[in-house]
């Protein structure tokens, strides 16, 4: 028997509708799968009856696969790929693979020859970089900032000091619990020209993509409390 295939699909950033933001193609492969291991069940059922309202769960598989999740639990799910089953990673937002948990699951199916498809879906990185006006041929993710505020403040003068080096384009991200904080260090420590992109809500109604330089933000900052949002310090 024939291994199966890891498919990588990709969740969306919010909002109730995939038409716009999932490609067919990726709705029609997600739709076929019955094995998944995602970050968040709840999510990930959404996703798939935004996808088809008449999709099985009921008859469906579904393996959290987290931080949490134990060695033992993600070799159960390559001894599935082996056995032959379809599996399709389903991130809490976003794409598959980056910044997720998934990643692991991925790197075991290198490592045991078994085919993986990534698929194509909403990134906020890639939105933001290509939002911004910033190098995109050279950059970097970091994830989420330090939670104590002057090791977050170190770290973004760390970033700020990168880009005046190399112009390497620099995003990260944190809580929606804490994209105030954050914004209101990057505008109290960096400096006046320094170059801040703010991408709020990406893909939503309310999506907000903005450049501007530190001094023009402290004229113009708007509240993005509670909302999902991406960083990036850059040149134009």
């Amino acid at each position: 028997m024939s291994a199966g295939k890891l498919y990588l699909i990709p969740n969306t950033l919010g909002g109730e509708t995939t038409e716009d933001i999932i490609p067919q193609g990726v709705a029609q492969i997600a739709a076929q799968l019955r094995v998944f291991a995602v970050e968040d069940i709840k999510s990930a059922r959404r996703l798939l009856r935004k996808i088809d309202r008449t999709f099985p769960i009921d008859d469906s598989e579904f393996f959290v696969l987290n931080k949490a999740t134990a060695p033992s639990d993600v070799y159960h799910l390559i001894k599935a790929l082996k056995s032959g089953k379809d599996i399709g990673i389903i991130s809490e937002a976003g794409c598959a693979g980056i910044a997720d948990p998934g990643a692991v699951l991925v790197s075991l199916a290198h490592e045991n020859e078994i085919q993986v498809c990534p698929t194509v879906g909403p990134s906020s990185i890639l939105l933001t970089l290509i939002g911004s006006g910033f190098n995109g041929q050279n950059f970097a993710f970091h994830g989420y900032l330090p939670k104590d505020q002057k090791e977050r403040i170190r770290r973004l003068k760390d970033l700020e000091q990168r880009v005046k080096r190399s112009g390497e384009t620099q995003l990260f991200m944190d809580t929606p619990f804490r994209t105030m904080h954050v914004f209101e260090d990057l505008l109290n420590e960096l400096a006046d020209d320094t170059l801040l992109c703010v991408a709020s809500n990406l893909t939503l109604h309310n999506e907000r993509i903005q450049t501007r330089t530190i001094a023009d933000w402290r004229e113009n900052a708007y509240d993005i409390s509670k909302q999902p949002v991406m960083f990036a310090v850059g040149k134009l």
